[in-house]
């Protein structure tokens, strides 16, 4: 939407009598770099506004992640390496879930987020809008979700060129993740492929059939071929400065419609350009 300013006056009013939006709502359309004033990103509320000039709302840049789909029921994203899912006792807004929620908060649409990738694993990452489809989902997720698949860059070279690994996993006090008995932990089921390799690193696919944390990071370090960049679980090389794990598809069956689903996020540059240098 275009407006031409009348007479002089202060960017948050001109947009609120123009728009009839909160001054809650104007800030977050500020904040997401939406606002232009003849052409240039404003980001100040108090900008002083002149005569004739021309103030133009972008709706495309309500939030600065990448929307993969979006309907009245969900919304996916491709969630960038680095980002937290959810707030922590540290972080409460550099987060998915937060700048979903001001995303959808001028639609006043809710938002639940029914699963997790780690921080520092990019790609597909799905929100749903609704109580209901987030009880279904969460409360019977085996039953409608039937593909989680990541794509890993490992170091090193597979013994096997693909294989499952299938044990059990339990976390220590120090949140590091491990591999335990049956007695004391969650059993975990991993499915890798590989395709493609060199002479330092192997790109792997990767499906779930469970969903713990850390799992892909610790299974494929307890085959000795840790992802490259997680130095926690024993990785020596960080060749594309970023943990080498990203979550490219995500399919399940919508508990209410019935109609399957799949989303994707393509492969990063930095993974498949890794690939060929090597």
């Amino acid at each position: 939407m275009k407006y031409k300013v009348d007479t002089p006056t202060t960017l948050m009013t001109f947009l609120i009598e123009k728009t009839g939006k909160k001054r809650n709502d104007i800030k977050n359309i500020l904040k997401y770099k939406n606002v232009y004033i003849d052409g240039n990103i404003e980001t100040y509320y108090a900008y002083h506004l002149s005569v004739g000039q021309i103030v133009e709302i972008r709706k495309q840049k309500a939030t600065p992640l990448e929307i993969l789909y979006e309907d009245k029921d969900m919304i996916v994203i491709n969630k960038p390496c680095g980002l937290l899912s959810e707030q922590t006792n540290q972080e409460k807004e550099k987060t998915a879930y937060y700048m979903v929620k001001q995303y959808l908060m001028s639609k006043k649409e809710d938002v639940y987020l029914v699963h997790r990738l780690d921080q520092y694993t990019s790609g597909v990452l799905m929100f749903v809008k609704n109580k209901k489809l987030y009880d279904l989902l969460t409360h019977h997720w085996n039953k409608y979700v039937y593909k989680r698949g990541y794509i890993a860059i490992v170091e090193g070279q597979m013994k096997k060129p693909s294989g499952t690994i299938d044990n059990y996993l339990a976390e220590s006090k120090t949140q590091n993740v491990y591999v335990t008995s049956q007695k004391n932990g969650k059993r975990a089921i991993t499915h890798y492929k590989q395709i493609k390799t060199c002479k330092q690193c192997s790109m792997l696919e990767i499906n779930l059939d469970t969903g713990r944390k850390n799992q892909i990071r610790v299974h494929l370090s307890s085959l000795h071929h840790p992802i490259i960049g997680d130095q926690k679980y024993g990785s020596k090389t960080n060749p594309i400065k970023r943990l080498g794990l990203h979550a490219h598809v995500f399919a399940f069956r919508h508990p209410i419609t019935l109609e399957k689903m799949e989303f994707h996020a393509q492969i990063p540059d930095s993974f498949e350009k890794l690939m060929k240098k090597h």
